[in-house]
């Protein structure tokens, strides 16, 4: 039982590393045609979606496709990050209090 509980975390550390890299490239991809189009906006607009909507999106009608993508990226990644933690973190207290 501890070498399967120790192998999931060891498993869920490599997924967390692999989801790092991997929305990290699209991101920055995404990130790159924002810089080059000038779009600039702050990290309130990206975790606040109606400031995002009101103040953003009218300004760069042409590059919301991309701000979208960016913003839906960043939210995505976040989500997943936080989940895999929280298993990492129960699988480690499960693991702690097994020995």
């Amino acid at each position: 039982m501890y070498l399967i509980l120790y192998s999931a975390v060891v498993g869920l550390v490599f997924a967390l590393l692999f989801l790092n890299v991997f929305f990290r490239v699209s991101l920055l991809k995404t990130y790159r045609r924002l810089v080059n189009a000038r779009v600039d906006f702050d990290s309130k607009h990206i975790f606040n979606k109606a400031l995002l909507e009101k103040e953003i999106i009218p300004k760069y009608p042409e590059m919301e496709k991309d701000i979208r993508r960016f913003v839906g990226n960043i939210h995505k990644s976040i989500y997943i990050a936080a989940v895999i933690v929280v298993l990492i973190t129960v699988l480690g207290a499960v693991i702690s209090n097994y020995r």
